[in-house]
C-alpha cells in the first residue's frame, strides 16, 4: 500500500521526529478528520508499505533521517514558490529550500523527487511575467536534480477565500500564457511539466495533464510494477494515486494564506502545542471514546521490474 504524509499538513518540516518515532515503533494512529472518534491504525512495516509519499515546503529536517528510511521506497514533492513572507509566513527562503532539494535528490534519486510550483495566483505583485521569470530561474537552479515539475492554479476553497481576501481565479488567457511559457522552459531544461486537476486545455502546449502522482510515476520511483486497486484513485479529474494520509488538518506551521488545509491560525497554534513527539497520534493522545480499527493493508508489489528510461 501507499502511505501519504502530505495532503493535510507538512510532516517533514514540522513533525520529522514524531514521524521517525512512528517508523521505529512500526505503526501510527490517524483520526478521521470528519468523525473524530474513529481512528485507523496503520502498520508502517516495509512488508505492507510499498512507498511513502512526502509533500513539503522544507525537506531539510528530514535529510538526516534518510538513512533510516532506506528500507522504504519514497516519492517526494518539494513545493517552491516565489512568494514573500506576506503570503508564505513561515516558509524558509528559496535558496535554502533549493539547496535542501538538491541534497534530497542526491540521496533518494532523481526519479523520486519532483518540484511543485503551486498554487499559482496572479495579482499586481505576482504577475504572469513575474511567474515566468521565477520559474525559469528555479529550473535553472534545479537542472539535473529533478525530471518533472508540477504546476496548478489557485482553487478558491472557502478556507482559502476566508484567509486570503481579494484573491481571484487565474483567467484563461493568463493560464495559457503561463502554460505555454512553462512548457518551453521545461523543455529547455529537460524537465517534464505536469498539471494536476486543471483539465486538459494546457495539453496543447505539451504539458502532461493526467496528474502528478500517477501509477506510472510511482512505478518509476519504486522500480517495480504495482497492482494498485482502483479505490486508491478516488478522483475523477486526474489519475493520481492518493494513498492513505496520516496527517491532520490545521497543523501546518507555514501558515500560507492560500492554504486549504488550515482553517484558523489560532487553531493551528493550539494543535501544534498539543503535539507530542512520542504519541502515536500526530496531535494529542488516545481518548476513552476512541474507536480504533486496523487498516486492511497489503503490498501492491507484483515482483516485476520495470525498465528505467
Amino acid at each position: 500500500m501507499i502511505i501519504n504524509t502530505g495532503m493535510r499538513t507538512d510532516i517533514p518540516a514540522y513533525y520529522s521526529e514524531w514521524f521517525m518515532n512512528r517508523i521505529k515503533e512500526g505503526y501510527v494512529l490517524v483520526r478521521n478528520p470528519y468523525f473524530n472518534e474513529q481512528v485507523t491504525r496503520y502498520r508502517l512495516s516495509p512488508d505492507v508499505v510499498d512507498l511513502i509519499a512526502f509533500c513539503t515546503k522544507n525537506p531539510a529536517p528530514m535529510l538526516g533521517h534518510l538513512g533510516e528510511l532506506k528500507r522504504y521506497s519514497m516519492f517526494w514533492f518539494v513545493t517552491i514558490t516565489p512568494y514573500g513572507a506576506d503570503i508564505e509566513k513561515n516558509v524558509p527562503p528559496i535558496p535554502a529550500v533549493t539547496e535542501a532539494f538538491k541534497r534530497l535528490s542526491q540521496a533518494v534519486g532523481i526519479n523520486c523527487v519532483s518540484l511543485r510550483y503551486d498554487p499559482i495566483f496572479i495579482d499586481e505583485t505576482y504577475t504572469v511575467d513575474y511567474h515566468i521569470n521565477a520559474f525559469e530561474h528555479l529550473l535553472n537552479n534545479l537542472s539535473g536534480y529533478t525530471g518533472q515539475a508540477v504546476i496548478s492554479f489557485i482553487d478558491l476553497y472557502a478556507k482559502t477565500v476566508k484567509n486570503f481576501p481579494g484573491i481571484r481565479e487565474v483567467r484563461p488567457d493568463e493560464r495559457n500564457r503561463i502554460g505555454k511559457a512553462f512548457s518551453q522552459i521545461g523543455k529547455s531544461y529537460g524537465v517534464t511539466i505536469r498539471s494536476c486537476c486543471e483539465g486538459t486545455d494546457l495539453s496543447k502546449y505539451g504539458i502532461h495533464v493526467s496528474g502528478c502522482m500517477t501509477k506510472e510515476i510511482l512505478e518509476k520511483a519504486v522500480g517495480y510494477s504495482l497492482a494498485i486497486p482502483k479505490k486508491d484513485n478516488p478522483r475523477q479529474n486526474c489519475n493520481c494515486i492518493l494513498g492513505h494520509d496520516i496527517g491532520a488538518y490545521n497543523t501546518c506551521g507555514h501558515l500560507c494564506r492560500y492554504c486549504y488545509a488550515n482553517y484558523d491560525e489560532k487553531l493551528v497554534k493550539e494543535n501544534m502545542r498539543r503535539h507530542i513527539k512520542t504519541s502515536p497520534f500526530l496531535i494529542g493522545q488516545s481518548q476513552p471514546s476512541d474507536i480504533i480499527h486496523d487498516a486492511c493493508q497489503k503490498s501492491y508489489f507484483t515482483g516485476q521490474m520495470i525498465l528505467q528510461l
